[in-house]
């Protein structure tokens, strides 16, 4: 197959087979059927004439071959090249030495027309981009430093050891897994289809080519990594690639690279080597960390988690404030402080939720395990959350890690064993784990209260303590069996909790229903706790006599935020085991306080490791739908994959969320009052100038406000009319106020990253400056600082959409309620707003007295009315006047 060349004549405007018009032949097929055959390729002849018959004086060449898998990127990139240069295409056989002065034959090759060379695949993808006028960043630099130094290495390594020494699974990808898991967090976190945002470029290209090889095979394609697995997808469906592949791989897959590969000599694999260099993130996400963030001596190292979220369900709006959300913003606040931060979260896969839904949607667990952790990443990644490593339970390293730490506990006499009475389904035959029953509660009577807790009054449950007792299954009343189970004991790790928490609370930043919780369960006594379950879906007991049983996912669920880690970096043990550098941020719905308070802090101190224990646990009351709960069954309530589909952007969302969050007490989502903080709050506050979490954001919309009174009482837009002395001091309370604009900028960016950016992007500010949170209010925008185009930053709701919205869902629950009187509001407009309604209504009441006076028709004068009523109303809001009500008529 050597000796092929292709011309592509880009320059007249015929389309090329790798410019994308449309499914062709490949590179050689199209030769050929334009030359009628094949020419062996001679590189002394270089093939003057065949150019000369073109009617072309030189040009350039690009050499591929068959199997060289840095052929792949070139051709990819040549297509982007179109249109802007000539150049030959040549398939060479692997041996032959195309560049005169290399002892060893070298493809990819580009030959310029000056006859230089080019043998380098990140120069040569970078020469052809140039042709087609990209212009080099900062970004897409970083990443091709990173694809030689980092991904390369690692690459070559597995696609060694799969294509060369036949190997399989992990022994192929854990060498590339974490550099695969750096590109998705990069792409999740910056919320943009590629590397360098929103439109293809150089990196991805390079990376793409360079990935194609290893990740066109599912079984090496991590599923959890849904990101890269979007960005892979769309580049590869792309004409210039497919034909890229069609071209080197040969319809062959990976075992094209056999010839090459078996060439090389062995590579050693990275191991424990830090995948580093990540490249800076634009500052519409955020730019001061890298890949695998580890503890550093003398810095604050701030370790946060978001409780993890069940699988087998969709975030609803009060699962999304009372853990991600809430987490999100305090990360983005601490590496604004500029802390060593970490933020992880992940789906909890296994237990008898994951089973049970598993049998109502008729697929295997690991199934449903799949399907829903791609949900609920690709919701988070819409509400901006900015995990470093969003991951899931279902892991060697999960299964690891649990059963070293049970271990420990058992050896050091901290398990018990008993046997327990159960509930038995005679029907099914078997032992039903909690979530397997239902019945009524015998606390508070609730009618569907659960096997191991009351989703009403939340108390915790033994399940055969349930009145009524059905089998979820088949719906068949159980009876009580005996059944050998593990316990962990807890009265012995009382004390030694209490002495913990002694250090822990006093200063910390536990909220007041987590200690009360604590104090609760404390004042009670703790009681031995089972550890394990009659279940298949779960980490296995590693214990004779235990083998059909798992471990109870209240055991092993917390112990997921070490298994993620595990998978994000192999040196986790410095976060996890480093209690002296490390402070540990927990948050979560009260309803996980026990576990993450009592139940896993005594499971670490019981196992003698030195665990990194939470210093500061977070925990928010329910978030309530307008008079009701949330329910998906019922259609009832928001929930996070119907949230885009309202049509009001992630940023408000945000807002209203953390307005309300529930701290204190438990509150409730309100159509009527999002309309109204929208409306007042941010689209007359904030857009006209431009542990508790919420009291910030309302500290952050006093400054603006501020920033509002002080520009109105100024008004420099007098002043710059005035004398000098008058200039002056516009040109003051100008730069003052765009000094604090720009200041809310950064403070906005934990609750608002998006609208955070646009502030920035139109005031142009430093980059430097958008990172750092400063102590001081500081005018970081120096006197002629140019700012961009400034743009609105919100958008009214209006009360049509929004009670369209409330009948969307209400569900069967909420009653369609009349339609609200419009919400009115009595912020304070600027001066020329109001300068522009006063001449609005005396236009309008000129209209309406010459009507009158014509006696025009009486339904044309009530519309006019009509109009002068609703501008002279908009003129009382705009002048902060409170507004009258409307006169009725005097009976006589």
């Amino acid at each position: 197959m050597a000796g092929v060349s292709c011309l592509l004549m880009w320059h007249d405007g015929r389309s090329s087979p790798l410019s994308g018009g449309g499914a062709g032949p490949s590179l050689t097929q199209n030769f050929i059927s334009r030359r009628g055959s094949r020419r062996p390729h001679n590189p002394k002849t270089k093939d003057r004439f065949r150019l000369r018959q073109r009617g072309l004086h030189g040009g350039m060449r690009l050499f591929v071959s068959e199997g060289a898998p840095g052929s792949l990127p070139v051709l990819a990139a040549a297509g982007r090249a179109r249109g802007r240069a000539e150049l030959l295409i040549s398939t060479v056989g692997p041996e032959e030495c195309v560049v005169p002065f290399l002892t060893r034959p070298k493809v990819p090759v580009l030959q310029l027309d000056s006859g230089n060379y080019l043998f380098s695949t990140s120069a040569i993808c970078r020469y052809l981009f140039l042709l087609s006028g990209w212009e080099q960043d900062d970004l897409t630099n970083q990443w091709l430093e990173w694809e030689a130094t980092e991904l390369q290495p690692a690459l070559s390594a597995a696609l060694y050891y799969l294509v060369v020494q036949g190997k399989k699974g992990d022994d192929v990808l854990g060498p590339v897994r974490r550099a695969l898991t750096h590109i998705d967090h990069s792409l999740s976190r910056q919320n943009c289809p590629f590397l360098a945002g929103e439109t293809e470029s150089l990196a991805d290209i390079v990376l793409w080519g360079a990935l194609y090889p290893l990740l066109q095979d599912p079984a090496y394609f991590p599923e959890e990594l849904s990101a890269l697995h979007s960005w892979f997808q769309t580049l590869s469906t792309q004409e210039p690639c497919q034909q890229a592949v069609e071209t080197v791989l040969k319809q062959q897959g990976v075992l094209a690279l056999r010839p090459y590969l078996q060439k090389q000599p062995q590579p050693s694999a990275p191991e424990g080597k830090t995948v580093s260099n990540e490249p800076e993130l634009p500052s519409r996400a955020f730019s001061s960390f890298c890949l695998t963030r580890l503890p550093v001596a003398g810095e604050r190292n701030v370790l946060i988690t978001s409780a993890l979220p069940y699988v087998n369900n969709v975030p609803h709006l009060g699962n999304i404030i009372g853990c991600v959300l809430s987490a999100d913003v305090f990360a983005r606040y601490s590496r604004l402080r500029q802390w060593n931060t970490l933020y992880l979260c992940g789906t909890d896969e296994y237990g008898t939720a994951t089973e049970t839904k598993a049998m109502d949607e008729g697929l295997t667990p690991q199934e449903i395990c799949d399907k829903y952790h791609v949900i609920h990443a690709d919701i988070y990644r819409w509400f901006n959350i900015s995990f470093d490593i969003f991951g899931r339970t279902t892991t060697p390293q999960q299964t690891k890690i649990t059963q070293d730490i049970f271990q420990r506990l058992l050896a050091r006499g901290f398990v018990l064993q008993d046997s327990v009475e159960q509930l038995r389904c005679e029907r099914c035959a078997r032992f039903l784990a909690d979530r397997f029953v239902e019945g009524v509660c015998p606390f508070c009577g609730y009618e569907e209260a659960r096997g191991d807790q009351c989703d009403k009054c939340g108390k915790l449950i033994n399940a055969i303590e349930l009145k009524k007792p059905l089998c979820k299954v088949c719906r068949s009343s159980p009876v009580v069996k005996s059944s050998q189970h593990l316990f962990l004991d807890l009265p012995k790790l009382e004390k030694r909790v209490e002495e913990w928490l002694e250090r822990t609370l006093p200063g910390s930043d536990w909220t007041p229903n987590a200690r009360f919780i604590i104090r609760s369960w404390l004042r009670d006594g703790l009681k031995p706790r089972c550890i394990t379950r009659d279940l298949k879906w779960g980490t296995p007991v590693p214990l004779e006599g235990f083998e059909s049983k798992v471990f109870y996912v209240w055991f092993d669920a917390t112990i997921g935020y070490l298994s993620i880690t595990a998978n994000y970096t192999d040196q986790w043990e410095k976060w996890w085991k480093n209690p002296e550098q490390v402070e540990l941020y927990q948050f979560m719905a009260k309803d996980n306080v026990p576990f993450h308070g009592i139940v896993f802090p005594c499971s670490a101190l019981g196992a003698e490791d030195n665990y990194t224990l939470v210093s500061h646990l977070i925990a928010t009351e329910y978030l309530n739908y307008e008079d009701g709960k949330f329910s998906k069954s019922r259609g009832v309530g928001v929930f996070g994959d119907m949230a885009q589909d309202t049509g009001i952007p992630a940023d408000i969302w945000r807002f209203y969320l953390l307005y309300i969050r529930p701290e204190g007490q438990d509150s409730a989502f309100s159509w009527t009052d999002m309309l109204l903080k929208n409306n007042s709050e941010l689209l007359n506050n904030l857009g006209n100038f431009i542990n508790r979490i919420r009291d910030a954001l309302r500290s952050i919309l006093t400054i603006s406000r501020h920033g509002n009174q002080y520009i109105q009482v100024n008004e420099p837009w007098k002043q710059i009319k005035g004398s000098e002395a008058d200039r002056q001091r516009a040109g003051t309370v100008t730069g003052v106020a765009v000094n604090i604009a720009a200041l809310l900028s950064v403070m906005l960016q934990p609750y608002m990253p998006t609208v955070s950016a646009t502030i920035q992007t139109q005031l142009q500010l430093p980059p430097p400056a958008c990172n750092i949170l400063v102590t001081d209010f500081l005018c970081t925008l120096p006197a002629g600082h140019q700012i961009g185009t400034v743009s609105p930053l919100f958008q009214k709701l209006e009360n049509d959409q929004i009670e369209s919205l409330r009948q969307r869902f209400g569900g069967g629950q909420v009653k369609p309620s009349p339609k609200p009187a419009v919400v009115e509001t009595v912020t304070a407009a600027g001066p020329q707003q109001i300068q522009v309604l006063m001449e609005e209504v005396t236009k309008q009441g000129n209209i309406v007295r010459e009507l009158k006076a014509q006696k025009a028709d009486k339904n044309l004068v009530a519309a006019e009315v009509a109009k002068l009523l609703d501008l002279k109303k908009q003129l009382a809001l705009a002048e902060g006047k409170p507004l009258e009500a409307p006169k009725g008529k005097k009976k006589k």
